[in-house]
């Protein structure tokens, strides 16, 4: 039983990195994919805790964009402007996480079915709005106005319905409000790391007196695969968003869900 999860974690922990940061949802993938593996972890504790691999990740990659924002930040202006805006972005999901955080995970996690037709709307919405001739306003994620931040942030709220997609949420709240397609994408880079961080650490701590040693075993593996795969998708996905914009992954979400709508209906 102890491999069967371990093979499960490697190739859950896969999806995760791959489809973190493009807004496919993530966790939307994982669930699926979780219940058709018949994999169960405590507290759906293995499904929030391996996406702090893809923060990592994050954190690898700009890492020397991130210590030039420590040191600027007590002297520069628009870094500080930059900061503040992606706190602000990240206090509506916060405050709405911790305090629908149980209903989420009993009840929203629990319903692939849900998860399916969250993945074709989104899928929908992602290609209208890549296709929409929308004029940009912003070419560089440290320049949003902190209003258009806490707009951001506020679309963020929508990945709580797991199938929504965070980054999808938030690239396209930005996409509306004005930003270009790389800028959006960067944005969305930038809020995971508090916004999945916090989630991360409030899960641990609701589940602390459940987990035991063999659960940590599981996590390791997952946050290790998911945080390889994810440097992957990081390094590339600006390039080609921009290049190509995000109708592929809408295509992606709509083919996804509608497979696993079948599959439960002929599977259960």
């Amino acid at each position: 039983m102890q491999d069967q999860s371990i093979v499960s974690a490697i190739l859950l922990g896969l999806i995760e990195g791959l489809t973190e940061f493009i807004p496919v949802s993530s966790t939307g993938h994982i669930l699926l994919a979780g219940h058709f593996l018949g994999f169960k972890s405590t507290g759906k504790v293995f499904e929030i805790v391996i996406q702090l691999g893809a923060i990592l990740a994050i954190v690898s990659v700009y890492f020397a964009r991130l210590w030039r924002m420590v040191i600027d930040l007590p002297r520069d202006a628009r870094t500080r402007r930059f900061v503040a805006g992606i706190l602000i972005a990240f206090l509506p999901a916060a405050v709405i996480g911790a305090l629908a955080h149980d209903f989420i995970k009993t009840v929203l996690f629990e319903t692939p079915m849900l998860i399916c037709a969250t993945l074709i709307l989104g899928g929908i919405v992602l290609l209208y709005v890549d296709r929409w001739a929308l004029q940009p306003k912003y070419h560089d994620a440290m320049d949003f106005p902190l209003p258009v931040c806490l707009a951001i942030g506020l679309f963020q709220c929508l990945a709580m319905i797991p199938g929504t997609s965070r980054s999808g949420s938030t690239i396209v709240g930005a996409l509306l409000l004005g930003a270009d397609k790389r800028a959006a994408a960067e944005f969305s880079f930038f809020l995971a790391m508090p916004t999945m961080a916090g989630a991360v650490a409030y899960d641990l701590f609701k589940n602390r007196d459940v987990l035991s040693g063999s659960d940590f075993t599981v996590i390791a593996v997952g946050f290790i695969v998911a945080f390889v795969s994810a440097v992957f998708v990081v390094r590339s996905l600006l390039d080609y968003v921009s290049r190509n914009g995000y109708a592929l992954f809408g295509w992606w979400r709509i083919i996804v869900g509608a497979v696993g709508a079948i599959a439960l209906l002929t599977l259960g």
